[in-house]
């Protein structure tokens, strides 16, 4: 299928999902108030392209574009990538309600408000719906599409469909809630991550070398659920009996991690946050990561 996307958002989101349709064939429209990103989009689009084995020529499909409604006037699909602000998202949305065709699909990529919230001030909410990528988009197949209670499903149905044609992984999310399922997930070991440190039973390089050597090199091929079954859930039941009781509950953010902002250890950029980074060690986390999904993208993973 060929689709003419709008993308609301130059950045690192949105140049990436840009550089995926347009590597599909589709013309892309991208919206940016900020013209240095908008200078640097095509020249992004091909680097990824050219990096990838892909045809930088993509990039030429590629428009930016410094007025919202000259972006989404012929647009069959929205896809919002701003800040992480609800009012920023709302106020962009309603500008596209005013400007894009009446059948176009209004998506939003935020990873974790509520898109009933996003789009309650909305006319036409059953074209509206979220679509989460995770990040690099061009690297990293998933993309949760969450359905609000006004979403039709011939919504659901027609965004499935294009990322498919996309090459994507797009999962059904049938209740809106923060963080969909992959971030409450994440961050729910997150949380626990945290909480061992903050309880002093072990480092926090201890909890990343836990996590890396044991579990974690199991997740990409079997699920958590596919193992609670492989091992079975009594099992699983006598487990959750003794530990969950023990497991931290904290409603909100952990006191450690609030005193790590405090004293502006922010992590990799400022060289101290759980662990203490010099920037070699940084970049090299980082070049580990990137190699590392290079290499899935190319195999098919």
């Amino acid at each position: 299928m060929s689709a003419r996307i709008a993308i609301l958002g130059a950045g690192l989101m949105g140049h990436g999902i840009a550089q995926v349709f347009a590597a599909k064939g589709h013309d892309v429209s991208v919206f940016d108030t900020a013209a240095p990103a908008l200078a640097a989009l095509r020249d992004r689009v091909r680097g990824v392209s050219t990096d990838l084995g892909e045809d930088p020529a993509c990039a030429e499909r590629v428009t930016a574009c410094t007025d919202l409604a000259d972006a989404v006037a012929s647009a069959d699909v929205v896809f919002e990538a701003g800040p992480e602000n609800l009012e920023i998202k709302q106020r962009l949305l309603a500008d596209v309600e005013r400007h894009a065709p009446a059948e176009a699909l209004l998506a939003s990529n935020t990873s974790v408000i509520p898109i009933t919230q996003i789009m309650k001030g909305l006319v036409r909410r059953e074209r509206t719906l979220g679509a989460h990528w995770w990040n690099p988009p061009f690297l990293v197949p998933l993309v949760e599409v969450i359905r609000t209670a006004d979403t039709s499903d011939a919504a659901v149905a027609s965004m499935t469909e294009l990322l498919v044609s996309a090459g994507k992984t797009p999962v059904t999310v049938n209740k809106d809630v923060p963080g969909f399922v992959g971030n409450r997930l994440q961050h729910a070991l997150w949380r626990e991550a945290m909480a061992l440190v903050q309880n002093g039973v072990c480092d926090a390089e201890t909890v990343d070398t836990v996590i890396k050597s044991s579990f974690g090199r199991r997740l990409a091929v079997l699920g958590p659920l596919e193992t609670a079954d492989l091992v079975g859930t009594d099992l699983s039941l006598a487990i959750h009996e003794t530990v969950l009781p023990d497991i931290d509950t904290t409603p909100g953010p952990l006191p450690y991690l609030r005193q790590l902002v405090a004293e502006g250890k922010l992590g990799m950029k400022t060289g101290e946050g759980f662990r203490r980074w010099t920037p070699e060690q940084a970049a090299a986390v980082k070049k580990n990561l990137v190699t590392y999904l290079k290499d899935l993208h190319r195999r098919g993973i």
